[in-house]
């Protein structure tokens, strides 16, 4: 498996965040900027809905922002963690629908972020395999290079989730 803590050489993006589909961003908590150095990314009131993977400190959203917040690992995820990234996925589709704009972030912006988008992409009629090749258009062609990730969308998250809890 592929993952952010033992890939050192994954590259930071190069943009604070990117719009996947009209409406729903994808993007991390840091980004490498023109002049090569890495800034950290904090989000204001850009965002309706703010979905969170990763928290840290200091990056906001602003007061009065609907933030979710559901941390978990750039690994193997628990049946309760899938089902929170369903239900992420599930409230980002709902928002989407009803108009307002969203930003699913954690690290980079690749993998957690990436998982909960193609799910929600997945809800709104897109095929897996469809969805995993707009996010890597879109954001970055590292993004979704957590391999266990695309197995549990090529699974289905709900199958994924049943399985992992039939092995806890």
């Amino acid at each position: 498996m592929r993952t952010r803590g033992n890939q050192p050489d994954v590259p930071a993006p190069d943009t604070p965040w990117d719009e996947i589909v009209p409406g729903l961003w994808m993007g991390g908590h840091e980004f490498r900027a023109r002049s090569g150095q890495l800034e950290s990314v904090v989000v204001r009131n850009e965002f309706d809905l703010v979905q969170t993977l990763l928290r840290l400190p200091g990056h906001g959203p602003d007061r009065g922002v609907e933030h979710q917040v559901w941390p978990i690992p750039d690994g193997p995820l628990d049946g309760t963690q899938l089902a929170g990234v369903i239900r992420l996925a599930q409230a980002a589709a709902e928002a989407l629908d009803a108009g307002r704009s969203i930003l699913v972030r954690c690290y980079h912006g690749y993998n957690r972020s990436g998982l909960v988008i193609a799910q929600t992409l997945v809800r709104r009629g897109h095929s897996t395999e469809e969805a995993i090749r707009l996010i890597r258009s879109r954001r970055s062609p590292w993004a979704l290079h957590n391999d266990l990730f695309v197995e549990y969308l090529r699974a289905g998250l709900s199958t994924a989730r049943l399985l992992e809890e039939l092995t806890e």
